[in-house]
């Protein structure tokens, strides 16, 4: 028997059943679930049973994954730990820690790793310590977004390459990145304001909280222009809220979508994520 796929939204996000992806699953499948991406853009599993081992293996299928960048690194390369937990000690980090001011950032629209100049396809996040209260994850269809702007904005935007930068993204949550070595890590990078999907040509606008400004056109004038991108994307109609369980897998298309964590109280609930991501298709300018 096929996987089942359940429509969440009208615009985008499916619902997969009828498959344990932390278990081996036959190329037929894995090629149901691939389309189903491309389609849908964001996948929900429930009831999971993958650990590290099981999602890198998974995650690898889509491609070679990125080297990912974590303040609360688990000593490997592939995962890039969203939680609340020193991977050391188990413990609560503190609120004033630097790890936990450096994922302030979550909390701000973005698409993952378009300050690479090989941006990400899609990232996988399964939930292994699900907070009581909060702790959401909002997405936003950039695709759909681009489906309903003018045809006036779209031939505006069509050719435009914007720089993102970690650096600057940071910023805008007071975390400043200063160290050379962290500079040279996450240089500026360039990337089309327009990206279409080779599988279907369906085009998204590529923005984001790590989209610093348009070149060729003065700062201030670009930002504005993708700060309205941005909110024309995030519109309520464009959104879907996962509210996790433990178990849950969540899968996204980083070509046409925005996502944001939501905040929960992380000095009296645990949580534990982990994230690996698939490297796409780049430079795209």
């Amino acid at each position: 028997m096929g996987i089942t796929i359940k429509p969440l939204h009208d615009l985008f996000v499916a619902e997969i059943g009828g498959v344990d992806t932390g278990k081996p699953i036959d190329d037929a499948t894995f090629g149901e679930i691939r389309a189903a991406l491309d389609d849908y853009s964001l996948l929900v599993f429930h009831d999971q049973s993958h650990d590290d081992a099981s999602q890198i293996a998974f995650s690898q299928r889509f491609g070679p994954l990125e080297k990912t960048i974590s303040a609360n690194a688990t000593g490997g390369t592939h995962f890039a730990r969203q939680s609340n937990l020193d991977v050391q000690t188990g413990a609560v980090i503190p609120a004033e820690d630097k790890r936990m001011r450096y994922m302030k950032g979550n909390y701000l629209w973005h698409t993952d790793s378009s300050f690479k100049p090989v941006p990400a396809l899609c990232s996988l996040l399964s939930g292994r310590v699900v907070p009581e209260a909060g702790g959401d994850t909002d997405f936003a269809t950039a695709r759909a977004a681009y489906d309903a702007l003018p045809a006036a904005t779209k031939a505006r935007i069509e050719t435009l390459v914007a720089e993102h930068s970690l650096a600057y993204s940071r910023s805008l949550t007071g975390f400043d990145i200063t160290s050379a070595t962290q500079k040279d890590e996450v240089p500026p990078v360039r990337h089309a304001m327009v990206r279409a999907n080779p599988a279907n040509g369906r085009k998204a606008i590529y923005a984001g909280a790590h989209a610093s400004h348009v070149i060729g056109w003065p700062v201030e004038e670009g930002r504005a222009l993708i700060q309205e991108l941005n909110a024309h994307i995030t519109q309520p109609r464009f959104c879907y809220s996962h509210k996790w369980r433990v178990g849950d897998l969540v899968i996204w298309d980083n070509r046409c979508l925005l996502h944001r964590a939501t905040p929960y109280d992380a000095q009296r609930h645990k949580r534990l994520m982990q994230r690996t991501t698939v490297a796409g298709d780049g430079p795209t300018a």
